[in-house]
């Protein structure tokens, strides 16, 4: 007897959805949480120049990264929770996912939580640099499309998450909260070789917010635990073979009622290494002033300004600065859904470095708005970026 069948290819993302589903409803019967949730993120864009060209193009990831994931919770007893999260990108524009070679690009972790001595985890996750600094930075109000500093130089977008990392995050005493973060290089014959490490403080008091944050990396071409590092940027480029890294940021806000006033400054340094093509730690200083106004219950605008220097070093003797305006218009149709209006405009000046075919050169600086433009840089020191779009949570 002829036995036809259709066979049809695995895909061990929708098995992996299928299994983390199925453990929902068992999950939920064992007094557990499991969640799903995600957000989509698109709109119609504008930019004056990417490479001499002015470009209308569809971008997504705007106002909030596309994503979906997971998270869930199982109580232990006597306040203390078993956790973990699973968070993946895409492209919703496209469809395609926004990493090659991860299943879940964001976020992978599980540990402890307890409500007395705080929470430990293991895996894929963002910086105590990124998660207190952030927050009350430019892309967590401005959106990292067209608010965050020139190329995400000093990663308070979403650009940094370690590898093999064990996160340590202290409960909320008075206001005050740290975190410290070590991610492992798991390089054999060295501890430290390729690893890194991650600190930061946040103070919340009524209407005062105030966080710090410092990150460390290691021996960055070969590191196992820098999972992603963000250096396409024209802004950084020059950099990229950097043996390690230093940030350092500040931010703080207050809010007078319906107004929001915040700054922030950043301290980023590139060292080189035996295998660098510069010479001398190269350093960027950013500082930002943000703030916003909630117009009616549903509509906030938001506003702000950045300038970012890179210091006079490998033979430059004019560096880059560069001047970044950012507005954002927000309308609210539900808890859920919004739709908003983005627009930037930078202006950059000066010399920076630029790596091409392993030779650094130095090269006149060229504007990249926020870190959307970072693979379509203007071809001169001008440009301006407006988007318009729909945000859906779920």
């Amino acid at each position: 007897m002829n036995d036809k069948r259709t066979v049809f290819p695995f895909n061990p993302l929708c098995a992996c959805i299928a299994l983390l589903g199925a453990g929902v409803s068992m999950q939920a019967a064992a007094q557990s949480s499991v969640t799903l949730y995600g957000v989509v993120d698109t709109a119609f864009a504008y930019s004056s120049n990417q490479g001499g060209h002015s470009n209308t193009y569809m971008s997504q990831g705007n106002l909030l990264a596309s994503k979906f994931g997971l998270s869930g919770t199982e109580d232990l007893g006597g306040g203390t929770q078993a956790l973990f999260r699973l968070e993946s990108g895409f492209n919703s524009a496209t469809g395609a996912q926004a990493a090659a070679g991860y299943m879940f690009n964001r976020l992978a972790f599980v540990g402890l939580s307890d409500k007395t001595y705080g929470a430990l985890t293991l895996g894929r996750q963002y910086t105590p640099y990124f998660q207190y600094v952030a927050a009350l930075g430019p892309t967590n109000v401005l959106t990292g499309a067209t608010g965050a500093h020139p190329g995400d130089v000093d990663a308070l977008d979403t650009t940094l998450r370690f590898n093999n990392s064990v996160t340590y995050t202290l409960p909320v005493i008075g206001g005050l909260q740290a975190g410290v973060q070590y991610g492992m290089g798991e390089q054999p014959g060295s501890i430290s070789g390729g690893s890194s490490f991650s600190a930061a403080l946040r103070y919340d008091y009524q209407a005062f917010a105030w966080s710090a944050g410092y990150i460390h990396l290691k021996n960055i071409p070969t590191s196992n635990s820098v999972g992603t590092f963000a250096n396409n940027s024209p802004v950084n480029s020059g950099y990229a073979s950097a043996d390690s890294a230093q940030l350092i940021a500040t931010a703080a806000r207050y809010t007078f009622g319906k107004l929001m006033v915040g700054l922030n400054y950043s301290n980023v340094q590139y060292k080189p290494g035996a295998g660098s093509l510069f010479t001398q730690a190269a350093m960027f200083n950013s500082y930002g002033l943000i703030s916003t106004y909630a117009l009616t219950p549903a509509i906030t605008v938001a506003a702000g300004y950045s300038y970012t220097a890179e210091k006079a070093r490998n033979g430059i003797s004019s560096p880059a600065r560069y001047h970044q305006f950012s507005m954002e218009q927000t309308y609210a149709l539900s808890k859920r859904t919004a739709f908003y209006a983005l627009e930037a405009y930078q202006k950059a000046s000066g010399k920076t470095l630029r790596t091409v075919g392993g030779v650094s050169t130095i090269v006149d600086t060229v504007a990249s708005v926020g870190d959307s433009q970072n693979g379509t840089p203007s071809s001169t020191g001008h440009q301006f970026v407006g988007m318009v779009g729909i945000r859906h949570l779920f």
